[in-house]
């Protein structure tokens, strides 16, 4: 195993000493106050990297409600600017990790600072905190990505965010976002599991109802509005539809389901706890994932994907983005162009008529996502941190390298 040292350390192998930085997590006990997926990811990811014998893990967490986080998000990074400033100088901190760009960018005259110290400095690319248009922070992003030695991009689409502004290739590492099989029922007791979760629920659903459903912020990238306009209407009545989640686009999607004559087929779920969440996958037949295309947006990976296929739900998803790394087309469900309402209708009453077809799709999606659990991706987080060992490139453009030898597939198979 290699492990890292500092300057002038002659001591044996020890675990490489690593100060994780987050500023996205909701507080303690009140999840729903902050909830998404780069917050569940950056608190999974913290825990799967604190599980690792070769890591020693050091966590610096801004814990706040979504309201508050803006505002609190300057004065946490000054506080966690000075830490690693203060232990990159006792010589206690070989690496630092943050768990969004936009820390990174926000901090980026400290990169500079740390690397001078014998401290390298990674980050993980999710995508909006890559794309957004504002000038004020596009040149810190261009900036952290001249000084960064690694970033981590969680799909191939928002690696290619990041080459656009002018990350070197040989900097870039493509890691997929994992999913915490903890939380979910057992591959053994699943079936159980999603009879349980029809029986007596509220709420309720036809005996002969085909559910499908979708978890996210209510807004206009995500495409539920569009597929609750469009969509919908061309399904048949037995066809459900429950949105979980919130957001700026709540209200015109409410209006949309009156407006449709569809009140007795969607619901708005709202925000769900952590067991209605999971009865929610459980209950479901299809999950569907509508983006649509919105400038200086983008759906870096889809981390609700492999929630709902850990509990046995194939997608049907926009072929678009960062989603096309986790769905698998015709493996472990079904990519559509992004806007097609034709394309999704019929992806949707195919596996209302044949039932052979979903479950085949089922059981693949079952084995796509325990394939991506936190302990292999965070494998591939210690091996490229460990791979920094001493290793700095001018901060230029870098070498030019063909596309494959860096933004590698996901393992569908």
């Amino acid at each position: 195993m290699k492990t890292l040292r500092p300057s002038g350390d002659e001591s044996g192998d020890r675990p490489l000493r690593l100060l994780f930085v987050c500023h996205t997590l909701p507080p303690l006990g009140r999840p729903l106050v902050n909830v998404g997926g780069m917050q569940r990811v950056a608190g999974e990811l913290a825990e799967a990297l604190a599980r690792r014998p070769d890591l020693s893990v050091r966590t610096a967490a801004l814990r706040s409600s979504w309201r508050w986080t803006w505002l609190r998000t300057p004065f946490f990074l000054l506080r966690a600017g000075s830490l690693a400033l203060s232990l990159a100088g006792k010589g206690q901190v070989d690496a630092v990790l943050y768990s969004s760009l936009l820390s990174a960018a926000l901090l980026w005259p400290l990169l500079g600072r740390l690397r001078r110290r014998g401290v390298t400095c990674a980050a993980v690319a999710h995508g909006q905190d890559v794309l957004h248009p504002w000038p004020v922070y596009q040149q810190p992003v261009r900036q952290a990505l001249r000084r960064l030695a690694a970033v981590a991009a969680v799909s191939r689409a928002t690696g290619d965010a990041c080459l656009e502004r002018g990350l070197a290739a040989d900097r870039l590492r493509v890691i997929p976002n994992g999913v915490d099989a903890g939380r979910f029922p057992s591959q053994a007791g699943l079936g159980a599991a999603r009879v349980a979760a029809r029986i007596g629920r509220e709420p309720t659903l036809p005996p002969d109802g085909f559910l499908i459903c979708s978890v996210g912020r209510h807004v206009r990238r995500k495409g539920f509005l569009w597929f609750v306009e469009r969509v919908m209407p061309l399904l048949p009545a037995s066809v459900h539809f429950w949105l979980a989640g919130e957001g700026p686009d709540t209200q015109a999607i409410s209006s949309a389901i009156a407006r449709r004559d569809l009140t007795g087929r969607v619901r708005l779920l709202g925000r769900l706890p952590e067991p209605e969440l999971v009865r929610l996958y459980c209950s479901a037949d299809l999950f569907v994932m509508p983006n649509v295309q919105v400038a200086g947006t983008m759906e870096g990976f889809g981390i609700v994907l492999l929630e709902a296929g850990i509990c046995g739900l194939p997608a049907v998803a926009a072929r678009l983005e960062g989603i096309q790394d986790v769905v698998a087309d015709g493996r472990n469900g079904i990519l559509i162009p992004s806007g097609d309402a034709g394309a999704f209708a019929g992806a949707i009453c195919r596996g209302l008529r044949d039932r052979a077809w979903l479950a085949s799709l089922s059981d693949q999606a079952i084995e796509a996502a325990h394939r991506l659990s936190w302990d292999r991706v965070t494998a591939q987080y210690a091996e490229l941190m460990h791979g920094l060992d001493g290793v700095w490139t001018p901060l230029t453009s870098g070498r030019s390298v063909a596309r494959d030898e860096t933004l590698r597939p996901l393992p569908h198979g």
